[in-house]
């Protein structure tokens, strides 16, 4: 079996190659070798008919049984006309299994034979469907075993996973039922898995037990060879199945769609300029040779992007519009129609008079930036490899003034600041939304789970009726009054991801590759030595910048970590662990990560495309309009500089929200923000520049002991009778204690008699203000009165939001040495 078969990455000549990781997983789980000479298939035919025509392997019905008897003989007599000395050999002798794809009409090969030789009438026809079932009954019996591809393309032997299970192994067949019904997966995909897995039985002999991981891929490999859509049965479930009765070794890999057509792996520079099938050779090399020389500095996202800007847009383009270019050196009026092209992109659909309409392309700076630095890095490295780069330094086709200018760059960040003060006003309304949803699909859900079977049920203000799926599946359908079917499970699982999502994504401005890789050992706590009170960290691991960093859990985002906690883990307590493709096109160990949903019979990660997806569908039809009238769209993106405006227009210095996002440059932080004072940017940036200026070195050293209790006293000083002050550390009260206007009162649900009791007090004085006509006196204390009901509400929707859960954090000092250095002695 060649090991180039499984899909991974498909060349220009239709050739279908392995990615690195699959062929390294290839390799250390070798597929069983097909052996020539076993017991069952030397014995002879006496002994055969014996074992075949005695229990297990009889039918139900005497006429069934009838039938087999006779097509197992009439079978065994058309192999023994073959030469071999068992029939395995004479089997491949035959030549009706070649080791690849079955002839639909292999059956005519020992019909017409049996019919020529008088061993059955030359009219029957029952010989025509019958023959079929004697070699079921060989290959079940393991007399003979036909190949993995023969038995994938023969569509004439459908039953062979029941008969597997009813003679080969009973056992094995009902620990695979079983934990089918754990799984949310139909029964067709079901009976496909069972299906494969006695195929695989059948070609290689033995029991479930003894398939290994080689055998479920060498499957996979033929199925993608013979174009299976991985539908309808054909898909890899089988492994799952498998591997959660525990076939496989620990070592194995945890999921099978680390050999799925989906999944790449990283490309080659030879395999990213090859995509494009570029004409001119020699071109082609220069910028494969270019490319390897810039893979060190790069991700791979950036490096794939970089080849797509080059191979693509730059060079495929010319070959297109100028046949037999191929010369860097492009003539003034070839360059500028080429940098016309490119402000503009195929729209995807064709008008009827065949023509196509373009729009404009959004990141024309970033090819233009691509291919002058191209054309500057061959010029400076001609200077130390001219035999190399030499031929190549051409007049770069890309002036400085060709890219966009400042006044653009200017006119972009007007368009993300008009489109966050858009959406900045419609967060709460959103968050309602998302909340309200997330309440009603699990209602609907809990009160369909109780209905039986064409019952009507109600539910969060709908009546639906409860249907039965078309074929036998786990899954809960129900039916509206106009007729249209839902599946309520899928339903209520989006609608949790979505709300999860965009509370995590408000309440952290992280990004949404963050957002899709915290996992349980994220959530990190610390305690201060002297108070004891508990302060939960997040840590956000290395991503766009390779920065992490450490956030403090607010109590509104510790209740959505729970709930989400408390929904994935499994049933003794643990969080599943699942694997991750990640951006650099790598699996990466199976971890625990919070944003998991199961899928089949195991649980997969959501990526940042599938959360960018639940949030347009939960949003579809929520009534939310832009400025323009338009229905009111929101991208994970936007949380981020929803994020950054909030935190800044309450007063959070914006290198604070630099360190927070995880930006590099404090300018990239400041665009985020939406509106922002000019003067208030430059005073606040010189006010840094003279203190670092007036910072004397010392201020660098190890702090000392009394420095160290000075800090943990300013949180100590920040406890207050209602609850804590959340102002940052180095700062005092701005707002005269007057903490029940305060935004930064974080009050205790405890103090909430005592909160209760400062509404009364505040309402009586209102009234006897105004009873005296001390109109001053009663216009605070109405703004007193408002901020104390305003944070009753707080609680309650606190309330109404908390779910209580063991979240399983580590303590500080079990992560101080790898995020945050602590004076010895104080851990």
């Amino acid at each position: 079996m060649s090991t180039g078969t499984l899909r991974g990455d498909r060349a220009t000549s239709g050739e279908v190659r392995l990615t690195a990781e699959a062929a390294a997983l290839r390799a250390r789980f070798p597929a069983r070798p097909a052996v020539g000479s076993w017991d069952a298939t030397c014995q002879d035919r006496r002994s055969v008919l014996a074992r075949l025509l005695a229990p297990p392997f009889t039918a139900g019905s005497p006429s069934t049984q009838h039938g087999r008897r006779f097509a197992l003989l009439r079978f065994l007599d058309w192999l023994e006309a073959q030469p071999g000395r068992t029939w395995q050999e004479r089997w491949n002798a035959s030549g009706v299994d070649t080791g690849g794809r079955a002839d639909p009409h292999w059956k005519d090969v020992p019909v017409q034979w049996l019919k020529r030789t008088g061993r059955t009438a030359a009219d029957g026809t029952f010989i025509d469907t019958a023959i079929g079932s004697g070699l079921l009954v060989l290959a079940c019996g393991d007399v003979v075993r036909p190949s993995v591809s023969w038995l994938l393309t023969a569509r004439t032997i459908r039953t062979i996973a029941d008969e597997m299970a009813r003679t080969r192994d009973p056992a094995g067949f009902a620990a695979l039922h079983t934990a089918s019904r754990d799984g949310v997966v139909s029964r067709l995909t079901t009976l496909g898995a069972l299906n494969r897995i006695a195929v695989i039985l059948a070609a290689k002999g033995g029991r479930i037990c003894d398939i290994t991981v080689g055998d479920c891929l060498e499957l996979l490999e033929l199925g993608y060879q013979y174009g299976e859509r991985g539908t309808g049965g054909e898909g890899p479930y089988f492994y799952q199945l498998l591997h959660a009765i525990g076939v496989f070794p620990a070592e194995a890999p945890p999921t099978v769609r680390m050999f799925s057509t989906a999944y790449r792996g990283q490309g080659s520079p030879e395999q990213l300029v090859d995509r494009y099938d570029l004409a001119c050779r020699p071109v082609r090399d220069l910028l494969v040779d270019y490319l390897r020389e810039r893979r060190p500095g790069l991700s791979y996202k950036s490096f794939d992007r970089l080849a797509c800007h080059l191979g693509l847009l730059f060079w495929k383009d010319l070959e297109e519009h100028h046949p037999g270019i191929s010369s860097l050196s492009l003539a003034p009026d070839v360059a500028a129609v080429w940098k016309q092209r490119l402000r503009t992109r195929p729209a995807g659909t064709a008008r009827e008079d065949g023509a196509v309409d373009r729009l404009p392309r959004s990141d024309v700076a970033g090819v233009l930036k691509t291919v002058r630095a191209f054309y500057l890095d061959i010029a400076q490295w001609s200077a130390e490899d001219p035999a190399r780069w030499g031929r190549w330094v051409a007049r770069c086709p890309v002036r400085p003034t060709d890219i966009p200018s400042c006044k653009e760059r200017g006119a972009r960040k007007s368009r993300m600041d008009q489109r966050t003060r858009e959406r900045l006003p419609a967060v709460a309304a959103m968050v309602g939304i998302l909340d309200k949803a997330r309440a009603d699909a699990a209602a609907l859900l809990a009160a369909a789970r109780r209905a039986s079977t064409g019952e009507q049920f109600s539910a969060a203000g709908r009546t639906l009726r409860r249907v039965s799926p078309k074929r036998a599946s786990p899954l809960v359908w129900a039916e509206d009054a106009a007729g249209a079917r839902r599946d309520l499970i899928r339903e209520e699982d989006r609608a949790f991801w979505a709300w999860a999502a965009v509370e995590v994504l408000r309440h952290t401005g992280i990004r949404a590759e963050e957002l899709c890789e915290l996992c349980h050992h994220s959530l990190v706590q610390y305690r201060p030595p002297d108070t004891g009170e508990l302060v939960p960290l997040l840590h956000i691991a290395p991503s766009k910048t390779d920065q992490e960093r450490l956030l403090v859990i607010s109590p509104e985002l510790a209740d959505v970590l729970a709930t989400i906690i408390q929904r994935i883990r499994a049933g003794d307590g643990s969080v599943p662990l699942v694997a991750v493709y990640g951006r650099d096109r790598v699996w990466s160990p199976p971890m625990p990560l919070l944003f998991q949903h199961p899928v089949g019979m195991e649980n997969r990660p959501l990526t940042p495309q599938a959360i960018a997806g639940l949030m347009r569908g939960a949003l579809t039809g929520a009534g939310l309009r832009d400025a323009s009238g338009k229905p009111l769209r929101i991208t994970p993106h936007d949380f981020r500089r929803i994020f950054a405006t909030e935190a800044m227009m309450n007063g959070m210095p914006p290198h604070i929200a630099q360190l927070l996002l995880g930006h590099r440059d404090i300018n990239i932080t400041l665009g985020y923000k939406a509106v922002y004072p000019e003067e208030a940017i430059s005073s606040h940036r010189a006010f840094i520049a003279r203190r670092r200026e007036q910072r004397p070195s010392e201020e660098y050293r190890t702090p000392t002991e009394e420095e160290w209790d000075e800090f943990l006293g300013h949180f100590q000083r920040r406890r207050v009778a209602l609850g804590d002050c959340g102002r940052a550390y180095g700062t005092s009260c701005i707002h005269e204690h007057s903490c029940v206007r305060c935004s930064l009162l974080r009050v205790d649900p405890t103090q909430r008699p005592r909160l209760e009791a400062i509404r009364d007090n505040l309402a009586a004085r209102v009234a006897e203000a105004e009873r005296e006509g001390w109109a001053g006196e009663a216009e605070g204390l109405k703004i007193s009165l408002a901020a104390a009901a305003a944070k009753l509400a707080e609680l309650d929707g606190l309330a109404a939001r908390r779910a209580v859960a063991d979240l399983g954090m580590p303590a500080f000092r079990d992560i101080a040495g790898r995020t945050v250095g602590m004076p010895a002695g104080l851990a």
